[in-house]
């Protein structure tokens, strides 16, 4: 990162009065990580002074401590089981980071905040590590434990397996039976998350304790914990600007992180009470699947909290979404898009994974092998486009597999996502099933696939619209930097995953509109702009690269859903490939 950056945003935030700021190393830059040298064999000299002064962590904090003295207190990360990246994948320890720790103390870091973890016993063997280490610069730092909330079982699995952080068996065996009904995951998890801090309370400290939670722009669990665990302070009436009490002095107690609240009794900023606080009904817009090829139209993202003693005041007042959002969620939430990775890329692996996986094609024929196999089962587990690397594909995938296989190998229409019909099953079906049980659910089918330009032009969408053809799908088609079309309004919405529930309204858990197809269509081709870089074959990186300029995002929804209807989709697909090759083949012969 620049100097001139770093400069701009601490004359920022001490401008604003921020006086407590977190240093991190964040991502490496992308010609480093991918070890991609430019044609003279040098990384770019721009790229090199660009990061030659912030390398690490503790070269930020060297250069804020030397130029701000102490108006900053400065923080660090700190991993309880390890710092995980590709150079230790498996053998991580905590053991190996602690030579750097105490590097960045030494240099001028006040606070530590950890990586979220599930396993208290870990936690406690770390927080007492430190604090008997023989250097004794553990004694009075402050340690903010990282908490996170767990939102749905799935981003539970996603998220700890990108951190490397181990799940406790008897957390897994809690979440397991219930893990298709976000409404008693949440529940569950706040339990969870409640029984970790109170654990963390009970270790002897002479400090009072923090802690940091991920929320993930998601806010409603976080305030259920702090309530169930008594974390928010004594509620009062807001103070006038008049009152002295009410007046920020910013200063600096010793030991520990700046304050820059309003004084109180307990030195805890205060807040409003809920019922001084506007409140505004908004529709329910729920959250849906994670992007993965494939994905199981199990919405881990799909119903909302009841109001109940578990589910706070503060908690039903908030005004952002219950679930986080997927790709095919409201782009207008703060939660828009999950995580899917810690690394600047996009891509659900590191570069070393993605060759083993994929190897560097070279080739169409090479492409839709890929994806052939991956569709029957085989390796690879997961595409560039994956969001997990279950070893399986999800049961539902499986019924409507013939229909992808024979759009992959017939015309190189390389699918992507997909989902069958479904016509008013019970949200405990197994294959189908969400949401809380005694409830009904109810798909569309859709499929979202990458196909050559001109056969979009020439063959699919004639035939799409077509006036016979026309009324019974909708879609969506698009290139980032060339192409936009769809057959909707752009303010069209469609809800193509949704269930009834008793004592909710209707529950819309997977939609498709223009503005996420767009934000997602960006990040699709971005994708193979990522994957070519992992290429060490410029072969291969030059063929990608043309499939990312030559190919055409496609997503086409049937609204035949009824049973007995749902396959009216495959056919029409099937009749626009078998339309497209005997164009081709007619212009050969």
């Amino acid at each position: 990162m620049k100097r001139k950056v770093v400069d701009e945003a601490l004359e920022e935030a001490k401008a604003l009065g921020i006086r407590n700021i977190l240093a991190l190393r964040g991502d490496p830059p992308r010609e480093e990580e991918y070890r991609q040298d430019t044609k003279n064999g040098q990384v770019e000299k721009e790229v090199k002074q660009n990061n030659e002064e912030f390398m690490w962590a503790i070269d930020l904090v060297r250069y804020i401590r030397q130029k701000y003295g102490d108006f900053f207190c400065i923080g660090v990360a700190t991993y309880p089981e390890g710092h995980a990246d590709e150079s230790h994948p498996v053998e991580q320890s905590y053991g190996q980071d602690l030579p750097y720790l105490i590097e960045k103390i030494q240099a001028g870091a006040e606070f530590l905040v950890t990586q979220f973890f599930f396993d208290v016993n870990t936690y406690t063997r770390f927080e007492k590590m430190l604090r008997e280490h023989k250097s004794g610069v553990f004694q009075k730092v402050p340690i903010i434990p990282g908490l996170l909330p767990i939102q749905n079982y799935r981003i539970l699995k996603r998220t700890t397996k990108l951190a490397h952080c181990r799940i406790p068996p008897g957390l897994l065996e809690t979440l397991e039976p219930v893990k298709a009904d976000d409404e008693e995951v949440k529940r569950k998890g706040i339990d969870a998350i409640c029984d970790i801090i109170r654990e963390i309370q009970a270790i002897k400290s002479d400090r009072p304790r923090g802690f940091h939670f991920y929320t993930l722009n998601l806010e409603k669990v976080v305030g259920s914990i702090l309530e169930k665990c008594e974390l928010i302070p004594p509620l009062r009436p807001i103070l006038s600007d008049k009152d002295p009490s009410a007046i920020d002095d910013s200063t600096a107690k010793p030991n520990g992180i700046r304050d820059t609240s309003s004084h109180s009794p307990n030195g805890v900023p205060q807040l409003r009470k809920p019922s001084d606080l506007p409140t505004s009904r908004r529709p329910s817009i729920s959250s849906n699947h994670l992007t993965t090829t494939h994905r199981s139209s199990s919405p881990s993202q799909s119903t909302h909290l009841s109001t109940n003693q578990t589910i706070s005041t503060a908690s039903r007042e908030a005004t952002w979404d219950d679930y986080p959002n997927g790709r095919f969620g409201d782009a207008r939430s703060p939660a828009f898009g999950i995580p899917t990775s810690y690394s600047p890329c996009s891509l659900p692996c590191t570069p070393a994974q993605a060759r083993d996986l994929w190897g560097e094609p070279n080739s169409l024929s090479a492409i839709t092998h890929l994806f052939a196999s991956h569709l029957s089962g085989n390796s690879p587990s997961q595409l560039p486009w994956s969001d997990d690397s279950s070893p399986t594909l999800s049961p539902e995938t499986t019924l409507i597999r013939e229909h992808l296989l024979a759009l992959t190998t017939s015309r190189n229409w390389w699918t992507i996502a997909s989902q069958p019909a479904v016509d008013s099953l019970p949200s405990t079906d197994p294959i189908h099933g969400w949401g809380p049980a005694k409830g009904f659910v109810f798909q569309k089918p859709f499929v979202e696939f990458f196909c050559p330009v001109s056969d979009w032009h020439s063959s699919l969408r004639p035939y799409l619209q077509s006036p016979s053809i026309a009324p019974k799908v909708s879609y969506y088609a698009g290139h980032p930097s060339a192409l936009f079309e769809s057959s909707e309004k752009s303010e069209a919405v469609h809800a193509v995953t949704w269930g009834s529930f008793l004592g909710k309204e209707i529950a819309t858990a997977t939609m498709v509109e223009e503005v996420s197809f767009r934000a997602w269509c960006e990040e699709a081709f971005g994708r193979w702009e990522e994957w070519a870089r992992y290429c060490r074959s410029g072969e291969a990186r030059g063929f990608l690269r043309s499939c990312k300029e030559d190919l055409v995002l496609v997503n086409v929804i049937g609204h035949a859903y009824k049973e007995g209807e749902g396959g009216r989709l495959w056919e029409i697909l099937k009749e626009a490939a078998k339309r497209e090759r005997e164009r081709v083949d007619g212009e050969k012969g």
